[in-house]
C-alpha cells in the first residue's frame, strides 16, 4: 500500500464552518461543519409523533428557521449533519414535520417558533397554580387565559392561600433557569403570623434551620418596619414547597397570611392583587442577565 494513502477510513474534513445564536441571543451553538459530497449520509431515526407521512405540523428546517437560528437552507444542512432532535431522537431525514405536541431541540438546546411571552399576575388568594384542575377549582390560568394567544405556563408555583407574584412564560429555558436554586434568584415575601415572631426564633431563622432533614438557607429576615412583631419579611432562593409556611411551623408559629412581593427582581408596583401585565423589554433583558 501507498504510503501517502489514507487507510485510516476517515473522510476528509472540508467546508466552512457556522456559528448560530440562540433566538433570545443567549449561549451561542456548537460549531458544526457543512457536509461534503463524499460524506455518507446518516441513518434516520424516527421519533414516535410526527413523520413525514403526515402533511400537519411544520416542516423541521422551517421550524428551526422561525426560531431564529438560520436560514431554511442553512437548517437543512444542519439536520443532515445531526444537529436536530425531536422528543430525544435523532432526525436526519428531509421534510420530516414537527408537531405542536413535539420538543425540538438544536444542538442540544429547547427551541421554539412561537414568539416568547413574559406575563407578570400579583395572583390572588384561592387560586392553585395548575394549567387545570379536575375538581373544578380556580386556576391561576383563568387569571391569564387572555393575555396572549400562545400557550404560557406559570414558573414555579405559589399555593393556593399564597397571594403576590407569579411569572408566566412559553420561554422553557429561562422557566428553568429561574427556578432552580443554584441561579440565587431572589424571591421576597411578606408573612403575617398569628403572634409576634421573638428575637430569639428570628435568629434561629436567620441561621437556615433544618426542615424535614434538609437545610434551608435564608438569605435574610427581619420585622417589617413600622409594623407588629407578626409581620416579618422572609427573603429565600429554595424552591421547596410551601417551604415559608414550614420554617415559621418549625418554630411554633402559623402563618396567616403570606404575600411573595419580590421575584427575581420582579415586583408589585403598579399591579393590583388579581391583574396582570407583559414584562417590558428591559425586564426581559435583566432576567436573562442574570439567570
Amino acid at each position: 500500500m501507498n504510503r501517502n494513502q489514507n487507510s485510516s477510513g476517515r473522510r476528509p474534513q472540508s467546508g466552512g464552518k457556522k456559528r448560530t445564536t440562540s433566538a433570545n441571543g443567549s449561549k451561542p451553538f456548537s460549531k458544526k461543519k457543512y457536509p461534503t459530497s463524499s460524506s455518507p449520509a446518516k441513518k434516520t431515526t424516527t421519533p414516535q409523533s410526527g413523520g413525514t407521512s403526515s402533511q400537519s405540523g411544520i416542516r423541521l428546517n422551517k421550524y428551526i428557521s422561525n426560531a431564529g437560528i438560520c436560514s431554511r437552507r442553512d437548517a437543512d444542512t444542519f439536520i443532515e449533519t445531526g444537529s436536530a432532535t425531536v422528543n430525544g431522537k435523532l432526525v436526519t431525514e428531509m421534510g420530516y414535520r414537527v408537531q405542536p405536541t413535539d420538543e425540538v431541540r438544536f444542538d442540544n438546546v429547547l427551541i421554539n417558533p412561537e414568539t416568547k411571552r413574559y406575563v407578570l399576575l400579583n395572583k390572588p388568594k384561592n387560586y392553585i397554580t395548575t394549567m387545570e384542575d379536575e375538581r373544578g377549582r380556580k386556576t391561576v390560568m383563568d387569571i391569564v387565559a387572555n393575555a396572549c394567544k400562545e400557550r404560557i405556563y406559570p414558573v414555579g408555583r405559589l399555593d393556593r392561600d399564597t397571594t403576590g407574584l407569579l411569572l408566566f412564560t412559553n420561554d422553557g429555558e429561562l422557566a428553568k433557569q429561574l427556578t432552580h436554586p443554584k441561579h440565587n434568584k431572589r424571591k421576597l415575601y411578606h408573612a403575617t403570623l398569628d403572634r409576634k415572631l421573638t428575637l430569639k426564633d428570628l435568629q434561629s431563622i436567620a441561621e437556615s434551620p433544618e426542615i424535614e432533614g434538609k437545610k434551608v438557607w435564608v438569605d435574610a429576615v427581619s420585622y417589617v418596619q413600622g409594623q407588629s412583631k407578626n409581620e416579618v419579611g422572609i427573603e429565600i432562593h429554595s424552591g421547596r414547597n410551601r417551604i415559608v409556611r414550614k420554617i415559621f411551623a418549625h418554630f411554633g408559629y402559623k402563618v396567616v397570611k403570606l404575600d411573595r412581593v419580590i421575584f427575581a427582581g420582579l415586583t408589585k408596583k403598579d399591579l393590583p392583587r388579581g391583574h396582570h401585565r407583559h414584562l417590558t423589554a428591559q425586564e426581559v433583558i435583566n432576567l436573562k442577565n442574570f439567570s
